[in-house]
């Protein structure tokens, strides 16, 4: 169902009441500061790291820019984290603070995250849906003056300290979260937030034009800005937190299961030994999963070729083995008040993850399956650049289950348990290592024999190298 002319105009007078609200220029707020705590740690001082005569024109613009928004300040803090400039996809140049060494000694804030699956369950049983979001969410939001002090980088033009909340300082997403909830107080039977991603819901349109009113409204007051590019307005669908919601129903997004969906018919041995290790982790969740399996595993045997045989049973089995990857009792939907855990791994073209929880039976079953095929391009990077992209890759992906909240993360790649010490020498890494400060997890190594399920999604549908 789409809007009526009538209902068109209204929603475009409202915006227009609340055109300063609508930029793309942050807000600033009085209602939350941010603190950081890093107890009787000494402060730590990181020399700049070297760089070529454009990135010094880089950094020098950047700087430029974001002194005259009033960003930052110049500094004689004790405090010193380096700068980072690292190319972006589309070859812009990203500016970076590297707040390792700061974030490892700054206290958790354990505030509460929101429970995910609750939001939605809020907004999927409404006619009329929209969302806003807040425009450079953390700039919005003020340091305390001990904060700003340990927020201090240094460049080769001199040493300055932010002002607002930079990106990838630790406990972030709390003292955002702690805002967002502050900002809808009283207002929960028709708005809600995660993060800087605010949604309103409706069951009529009069009561959504008004409930619209009063959430701008407080946004406004509270001296935050909006980005009207990413916000949807007077809809009856949205996509929202990794699920389409809206109209009564709340549909998860198909990538939560293509991985499995899509899984071709294998065509080598090797091939079908990558399916049955995926399916046969879960094992203990299928009934008879040895009868089921049989005709899979027969083609496994050392006496038969590497060019498999494909019956109507091989297919059979096949469809039904997919299937209950798909239904209870393996797939889970996930509980927000129990831990995750992020399995990942990744092979010559692709890279493959799940993420896991344990449920009642102190089993862990999958909540989440991902692959992803490597380009030309991707396929000859190293190994250790790789297993990363797989890191990086999934934690983008699964951002509504595990941002704000602490979760294990593991590979069988044993070189990036130092992911978050690498240093400037290999951009790509760092640039990857610096996109994850806004995570809150620990690397564990596991063996490539305990890593069934990510390697198998890993190598799924795609072609076995012959070299």
């Amino acid at each position: 169902m789409t809007l009526g002319r009538m209902q068109r105009q209204q929603i475009q007078e409202l915006c227009t009441s609340y055109a300063p609200t609508f930029s793309a220029t942050p807000g600033l707020t009085e209602r939350a500061y941010h603190s950081i705590d890093t107890g009787n740690a000494h402060p730590s001082r990181v020399q700049p790291y070297r760089v070529s005569p454009q990135a010094k024109t880089a950094i020098e613009r950047e700087i430029q820019d974001i002194l005259q928004m009033g960003v930052i300040c110049p500094s004689e803090s004790a405090w010193a984290s380096p700068v980072v400039l690292v190319p972006k996809p589309d070859r812009e140049i990203r500016f970076c603070v590297d707040y390792r060494k700061l974030n490892a000694v700054t206290r958790p804030d354990n505030y509460p995250m929101p429970c995910t699956d609750e939001l939605l369950e809020k907004l999927g049983r409404d006619q009329f849906i929209s969302t806003l979001d807040l425009t450079k969410g953390y700039w919005q939001v003020l340091l305390d003056e001990s904060a700003k002090e340990r927020s201090a980088f240094t460049t080769h033009l001199g040493l300055y300290e932010f002002n607002v909340l930079p990106f990838g300082l630790r406990n972030a997403p709390a003292t955002f979260q702690r805002l967002v909830d502050g900002l809808l107080a009283g207002l929960g039977e028709y708005a809600v937030a995660y993060f800087d991603d605010v949604a309103i819901f409706s069951d009529s349109w009069a009561d959504h034009l008004e409930h619209l009113q009063k959430v701008l409204e407080r946004i406004r007051e509270a001296g935050l800005t909006v980005k009207a590019k990413k916000c949807q307005i007077g809809l009856n669908r949205v996509t929202y937190l990794g699920h389409q919601v809206g109209q009564g129903t709340i549909s998860p997004l198909q990538a939560k299961v293509d991985a499995i969906q899509k899984w071709p018919v294998p065509k080598s041995k090797k091939q079908v030994q990558s399916f049955l290790g995926l399916t046969g982790y879960y094992r203990l969740f299928v009934p008879h999963y040895s009868q089921i399996a049989a005709p899979l595993t027969d083609l496994t045997k050392k006496k038969q070729p590497n060019a498999v045989q494909w019956t109507e049973k091989c297919q059979k089995a096949f469809n039904k083995l997919k299937a209950t990857l798909m239904s209870d009792p393996v797939l889970r939907a996930p509980d927000f008040d129990k831990p995750f855990l992020v399995t990942t791994d990744a092979s010559e073209r692709g890279v493959g993850a799940v993420l896991m929880q344990k449920g009642p039976d102190q089993e862990f079953h999958p909540v989440v399956f991902l692959s992803k095929k490597l380009s030309e391009r991707e396929s000859n990077w190293s190994v250790t650049e790789k297993e990363c992209y797989a890191i990086v890759y999934a934690l983008e992906k699964l951002r509504p289950y595990v941002w704000g909240r602490r979760f294990h993360l593991q590979t069988d790649h044993a070189a990036l348990k130092w992911l978050h010490t690498v240093k400037e020498t290999n951009k790509k890494l760092l640039r990857w290592s610096l996109a994850l400060q806004d995570f809150d997890f620990d690397i564990q190594h596991i063996s490539g024999a305990s890593n069934k399920v990510a390697d198998a999604l890993s190598r799924e549908s795609f072609p076995e190298s012959t070299g």
